[in-house]
């Protein structure tokens, strides 16, 4: 995975649909699930650069999810959610392996900008300021410039130009665009790669800087 790619695992669906839709907002990629024993299962198929897991989920516990996730050796960044604050429950937490710790209620401004810290320190994390041809992508701060002015994108854009500006000049097929921007529920037969491929070439302007190639992909000019 190039871009970051997150699970969120709460058993209070409303609070994970919340939290997950907030970070899509991020141009992350989130898969959500509401009990341990999928997060796990998930955690085995797919490659997560983060994983939010609340610690006080019946019966598989994210205390458990964390556990075998780090026997999964997967390199997935671990943020721990909890309603008990004791500072003798962080120390618990953090014991346990993983590499934050947040407890209920909390700030959604604070956990995006935890996660997003957790994904820049995961194996697959790169530099979070990206340029190329006058564009310039700033990863951390979720703005993009061209030629010093500010562009417009929204989160899907965003995520398939932070693709193909890491794929330096490489082609990136569809199926990769759609794996790497969108979560695991993506329809594969849509055309929203197309079209938002489409969208973001209008917004980045003249002279265009993302080609396709007939039949493999689409690459940026580097």
């Amino acid at each position: 995975m190039i871009k970051v790619r997150v699970l969120v695992a709460d058993d209070e669906q409303v609070l994970a649909d919340t939290v997950a839709e907030g970070l899509r907002q991020f141009a992350m990629a989130v898969d959500v699930v509401y009990d341990g024993a999928a997060a796990l299962e998930r955690a085995t198929v797919n490659s997560y650069d983060v994983a939010v897991l609340d610690r006080d989920m019946p019966g598989l516990t994210g205390d458990d999810v964390c556990r075998r996730m780090l026997d999964l050796e997967s390199g997935t960044r671990v943020l721990l959610l909890t309603a008990a604050a004791g500072i003798r429950d962080r120390v618990e937490g953090l014991g346990l392996g993983a590499d934050d710790y947040l407890t209920k209620p909390f700030a959604f401004a604070e956990l995006a900008a935890r996660v997003q810290a957790l994904g820049r320190r995961a194996g697959r994390a790169a530099k979070p300021v990206l340029e190329c041809d006058g564009i310039v992508l700033d990863t951390a701060r979720h703005v993009v410039t061209r030629d010093g002015l500010p562009l417009a994108l929204s989160p899907k854009e965003f995520a398939v130009l932070l693709v193909l500006m890491r794929a330096d000049g490489a082609v990136v097929s569809a199926e990769d665009l759609l794996e790497q921007a969108w979560d695991e529920h993506a329809d594969p037969f849509t055309n929203s790669v197309r079209v938002t491929v489409m969208t973001l070439r209008k917004k980045l302007g003249y002279p265009p800087v993302i080609h396709t190639v007939p039949r493999v992909g689409y690459r940026l000019e580097t």
